[in-house]
This record gives C-alpha cells, sequence and structure tokens, in this order.
C-alpha cells in the first residue's frame, strides 16, 4: 500500500520535536494537503496537539506493544487517502527499552515501517560541530533510515553555510532550519506539556510558526521524501478477522470518562472497543451530575484529577453513582488518574485531600517524584482478568502520585531488568490501577472486557 510519508526524530528529549511537528503540520495543512500524524511511543499529550492542527485525532504507533505486522496495519488503517503522514519521534532516536536497547525506539519505528527519517538538531551554541553530530546519528546504524536533517534554532546567517558543509561533507540533504520563535513555545508540567486548550492563542501561534517554516524550511523536499517511501505490504491482523465475523449482538454501551481531569485516551484503543462491538458513551465526572443511561460497563482513563480535586469533589452526586453501579457488579476498566478517583480520598497538586468515589479503600497521594515510569508486562498472578484467562499484557506507567492500596492481584515486570512490583485490583468485574494498557498490545483483555460487560448486560435484562 501507497503511504507517503516521513518520520521527525531528534537526539534528545526537549529538542523541539513537538512544535516544530506541529508548525510543519500546520504549513502543510494551510496548503490543503490531507495530513495524518502519529506520535511514536506511549504518549498522550503530543497527540492531542497534532489534533489541534489537523482537525482530526492523532494516532500512537508503538513498537513495544504491537508486533510488526500490527504497526504496519495500524499505519496503514489511519492514513489510508493521506496526502502525508508525519510520525514525531520518542526521545533520541535509538533510544529504546530499558535504556539499554533501541527496541520500540523511533529508529525500531522508521525500521519496522521502513519510514525514511528527518534529524532535527537543536543547534544552539553549535557551528561545525553539528557535522559529528549528524555523522555519528546517521553511520551508527548501517539502516539507520535518516534521509535529512532540519536545523533547529539556526541563525539565518549562518544556516547556508552549515547546510553547504553538511551536504558537500556528509551528502546528507539538509531541509531548512527553524529560527527561534520565542513567542510559539510550549510550557511544560509534571506530566510533559501542558494541554493543547490550555495554551493562549494556540491555533494563532502554530499559524504563525506555519508562515515562517514556509520560508525557511523546504516543504515541498519533504513531501517529495515522504512520496519516496516505498510501498508497505500489510495484513489485517488474525484476531480482527475474528471479530467481524463475531460482531453480530448488540452493542455494549461502555461509559467513557472524557474532561479536562480524563484525556488520556489512546484513540485506536476506542476504535478497537467499537470494532468489537462496543459503542462509546462519553461523560465528564467534572461537569456531568450524573452517568449515561443503561451503562454495560464503565472505562475510567488516566489524565490529571489532581488539577481538579476540589471540582471533582463537588461532583458528589455522580461519585456515588459510579459507586452504586460499581457495587451492582458493572464492569471498570479504571487506569491511573481514573484509578485515583476510585479511592476513597485522593490528594490534589497542592496535597489537599479530596473525596473520591469510594470503591477503592484508602488514599491516593502526591510524591515529590516520578513514582514508577516505562514499559512494564503485567501478568495476573491467577491468570484471569475479568475472568478470563490472559496472557501477560503490555503496558506502561507514568505518574507522580502514589496509592495506599496500589493492588497486588497483578505483576508488573519491567522488560531488560530485574526489576518488578505488584499492582492493579482485578475481579471478575474491574481492573483498577496504575497501568496504562495500549489494546492491540493483547486484543485478549479489551475481548475480557466486552464480554464481561455483555454478562452484566444480559443478568440486568434477566432481573428486570
Amino acid at each position: 500500500m501507497k503511504i507517503p510519508r516521513f518520520l521527525l526524530t531528534a537526539g534528545a528529549s526537549g529538542s523541539g520535536k513537538t512544535l516544530v511537528t506541529c508548525g510543519i503540520l500546520q504549513a502543510f495543512k494551510n496548503r490543503g494537503l490531507d495530513v495524518v500524524s502519529f506520535k511514536c511511543g506511549p504518549d498522550y499529550i503530543d497527540p492531542m496537539f497534532h489534533a489541534k492542527v489537523i482537525g482530526t485525532k492523532s494516532a500512537n504507533l508503538d513498537t513495544f506493544f504491537t508486533n510488526e505486522e500490527t504497526t504496519r496495519y495500524l499505519l496503514t488503517e489511519n492514513a489510508k487517502d493521506a496526502d502525508i503522514a508525519v510520525m514525531e519521534g520518542v526521545m533520541g532516536y535509538y533510544d529504546g527499552v530499558g535504556g539499554i536497547t533501541t527496541k520500540a525506539s523511533a529508529y525500531d519505528l522508521a525500521k519496522v515501517t521502513d519510514t525514511p527519517a528527518v534529524l532535527l538538531i537543536n543547534c544552539k551554541g553549535m557551528s561545525v560541530s553539528i557535522l559529528p553530530y549528524v555523522q555519528g546519528f546517521v553511520k551508527y546504524q548501517k539502516d539507520s533510515h535518516i534521509e535529512g536533517v532540519l536545523l533547529n534554532q539556526m541563525s539565518p546567517m549562518l544556516y547556508p553555510r552549515v547546510k553547504k558543509l553538511i551536504e558537500e561533507e556528509l551528502h546528507v540533504p539538509v531541509y531548512g532550519y527553524v529560527p527561534r520563535v520565542e513567542e510559539c513555545r510550549l510550557e511544560s508540567r509534571h506530566l510533559g506539556l501542558v494541554l493543547p486548550d490550555e495554551v493562549v492563542e494556540l491555533k494563532e501561534k502554530l499559524n504563525r510558526l506555519a508562515e515562517v517554516l514556509e520560508k525557511t524550511v523546504d516543504l515541498d523536499g519533504l513531501l517529495k521524501l515522504g512520496n519516496s517511501a516505498l510501498d508497505l505490504k500489510v495484513q489485517t491482523p488474525d484476531f480482527l478477522k475474528q471479530v467481524e465475523k463475531k460482531k453480530t449482538e448488540k452493542a455494549v454501551r461502555i461509559g467513557v470518562a472524557k474532561d479536562e481531569a480524563f484525556c488520556f485516551l489512546y484513540k485506536d484503543n476506542l476504535e478497537l472497543l467499537e470494532k468489537m462491538g462496543g459503542k462509546i458513551c462519553y461523560f465528564s465526572p467534572l461537569h456531568d451530575a450524573h452517568l449515561p443511561a443503561n451503562l454495560d460497563g464503565l472505562l475510567l482513563c488516566g489524565g490529571y484529577p489532581e488539577l481538579f480535586g476540589k471540582e471533582l469533589e463537588k461532583g458528589e452526586s455522580i461519585r456515588q453513582e459510579i459507586k452504586k453501579v460499581l457495587e451492582q457488579g458493572l464492569p471498570v476498566l479504571a487506569e491511573c488518574g481514573g484509578f485515583m478517583y476510585l479511592h476513597d480520598t485522593f490528594e490534589d497538586m497542592q496535597g489537599k485531600v479530596c473525596r473520591g468515589v469510594g470503591q477503592i479503600p484508602g488514599k491516593a497521594y502526591k510524591t515529590p517524584r516520578l513514582s514508577r515510569f516505562g514499559y512494564i508486562q503485567v501478568t495476573s498472578k491467577e491468570r484471569k482478568l475479568f475472568g478470563k484467562t490472559i496472557d501477560s499484557c503490555p503496558a506502561h506507567e507514568f505518574h507522580y502520585f502514589d496509592s495506599e492500596n496500589c493492588g497486588t492481584d497483578c505483576f508488573a515486570a519491567k522488560p531488560e531488568s530485574s526489576r518488578g512490583w505488584d499492582c492493579l485490583h482485578a475481579t471478575d468485574t474491574m481492573l483498577a490501577g496504575f497501568p496504562h494498557f495500549y489494546y492491540y498490545g493483547n486484543p485478549e483483555l479489551p475481548m475480557a472486557f466486552l464480554d464481561r460487560c455483555r454478562t452484566y448486560r444480559q443478568q440486568k435484562n434477566k432481573e428486570a
């Protein structure tokens, strides 16, 4: 399948990948192109910025969560018929699982999807030294896939001379430069960038940046590079073929928390639930007094409940309603922030104690540093989740909060490490804890959740 595409990467985090990616997306969008975007790795916030630009949801591609075939399928499924697909890398180009491998790195994604990569270089404080920097990245792997560079924070006066040096001595194309555009900076907080809706005049800032990039970046060259990407051979994963054959029953209604406090949702997770027979019913624990009617299951995702603790506490009616239906056996999958919300109490960013739903005994509390973070393999000690036998599931954790009651029904093993810890409350109707799951990593998990939702609906209909 023909998918025009390129990947924008860098040598390290903090090099400006997200801002420059958004500027390029905006410039392409302003040209009238049909643009899609992807974020490499387990990231919720950067795709929100992409989505603000392209006007539709951005997706993730992660070679820790999915095998090569599924990764290519997700790329083509989300990018078919697009004029150009732009991928944003994660951390440094070669930085992968365990800090000692290239697995799940941006390089790994470029290799698996056979995508040309453009190396974004933070040139602050460098001139000729840029050349050995570029040379090292290009030559570190024989199949580096790096087919060009883009110079960030580069002086307009110095740029022509540095471009000439790179192209003549290294034979690596230079696709332009990004000058300092101070008014377009993106602010950060404890889990990464602030959310797009919090950035004043974000659209105006990105349009100003796009105007700059039209003058300083070879956008036509990037489009040509994207169109040079080889066709992909793609197969639909076997489990999806089985899902389509079985999808004859009435859709189960899944209440999905979505607002400023609960916003860490993978696009592909929700779409997979729908493919498997779920109907997504959004609600807001922050703004709504009641849950949607006739729910068969509940999904409480992560986000920033700690920024809205007292507001969530004031929503007493919906908190009591959630507790009541959970006690009645409504299946729930709660991750990180959603898990915190289920506690008796949780602290906000100021350390103030706020009342939660009261389904998980104990308190979630603020810590001074990242408690646990990175990729993990989660295995149920009883080998069962939602009543079904399920093998280990790839997941990740990233949180500054912890709990007096994290759960002990599963074990989280760090890949390429001897470290691990107990986690998650797992019953026939609940899976709740700090790990975030990507459903394509082990489709048996969402299948088991939806099957339990169907069982709940059947029991409820019998009682009625």
